[in-house]
């Protein structure tokens, strides 16, 4: 075992603070990464505070990570000493079963090894995220950095990026299509860069009007207010799908509304309170309502070399780990456009 510098909540709701952790000696198949940045995802603040209750304590979150491979097992094969790697919400699963097997391990029957807040696969061992200097992870479950993306700017995608690529991929996104955004924060601004990318129209549905401008710059071509009750008329079926980033309760009829028929809502916000919906908000017009969480290792190395294709990143503040308090309060203010990352070399010095 090596012992390694991180940052953890000790109890649920503690900030955060230095502790050491132990990670394991590589396997033969194994990865060893020399973290360089790690996104701060709002799912850290959820469970770093237990929202979601079943917290793991001592927690080192994230699971937006890139690194620098530094070591190498004798059975590797992926990577080579030196390479750019990333590690996302996975780090194992069964490998056995259907889902594993279709590239679903997000939905492997008996669990996937998340990166945080879970266990190795062994069901004993926990695991420690990104805020840390060093992490050990098989080749299977670590992603290639295509070459011209910038680290820091890329580590979102491993989270972020991947939460919105797969519903647009999943519900068949196509050029000329009427794709939807509702709220634009760190999950919302991919999501309209993606969208747009792959030849979609646009619309940014905001309750801020502050917001247009840069709505506009990343890529959307509409731009409406949702305070404003004639949005929702105004847009009645307009849109073939739409991706609800919005993690606060908030009324899924009216964006039903805005479908055209047999269009999709998918849900990638997880508010805290259930959420109501009208049956006939779905029956008439045979409209959807669907979720989507992350996607697997495949999928997400095609949404990392597509980022790479149409030269993608995500929008990112750079801080020192000694911030991540002050970010987290800054993350629940929406005062970060769009992502805090983590520079990891703050940590080592």
């Amino acid at each position: 075992m090596e012992t390694i510098r991180a940052w953890a909540a000790a109890a649920a709701g503690k900030p955060l603070a230095p502790m050491s952790i132990e990670r394991r000696e590589p396997g033969p198949r194994d990865v060893v990464l020399e973290i360089l940045f790690c996104g701060v995802c709002h799912s850290d603040i959820h469970q770093a505070r237990d929202e979601w209750s079943g917290g793991l304590f001592p927690m080192v979150p994230g699971h937006e990570i890139v690194g620098r491979v530094a070591g190498l097992g004798g059975q590797t094969t992926k990577f080579k000493v030196g390479d750019l790697a990333g590690v996302g919400c996975l780090v194992d699963s069964c490998r056995a079963c259907a889902p594993c097997g279709d590239g679903l391990e997000q939905f492997c029957k008996k669990g996937p090894a998340f990166t945080y807040n879970g266990t190795e696969m062994d069901r004993k061992t926990p695991t420690y995220g990104g805020y840390s200097t060093r992490m050990v992870v098989d080749e299977r479950y670590a992603l290639r950095i295509p070459a011209g993306l910038d680290p820091a700017a890329a580590a979102p995608l491993l989270c972020a990026g991947i939460t919105t690529y797969s519903p647009l991929k999943q519900f068949d996104c196509q050029k000329g299509d009427e794709v939807g955004v509702v709220g634009l924060g760190g999950l919302g601004h991919m999501a309209v860069k993606l969208a747009a990318s792959m030849g979609a129209e646009v619309t940014m549905l905001s309750t801020s009007k502050a917001k247009e401008a840069d709505a506009r710059r990343l890529g959307a071509s509409g731009f409406a207010i949702t305070r404003d009750e004639n949005t929702f008329d105004k847009l009645a079926g307009r849109f073939d799908l739409i991706i609800d980033t919005i993690s606060a309760p908030h009324d899924y009829d009216k964006y039903l509304g805005l479908l055209q028929v047999r269009g999709t809502m998918v849900v990638v916000g997880a508010p805290t309170e259930p959420s109501k919906v009208d049956a006939f908000s779905l029956i008439l017009g045979s409209r959807r309502l669907a979720g989507s969480m992350i996607g697997g290792i495949a999928e997400t190395q095609e949404m990392l070399d597509h980022c790479a294709k149409h030269g993608i990143v995500s929008d990112v503040e750079i801080i020192p780990i000694q911030k991540i308090n002050e970010a987290y309060e800054r993350v629940l203010r929406s005062d970060v456009r769009y992502r805090f990352v983590i520079d990891i070399a703050s940590l080592r010095s």
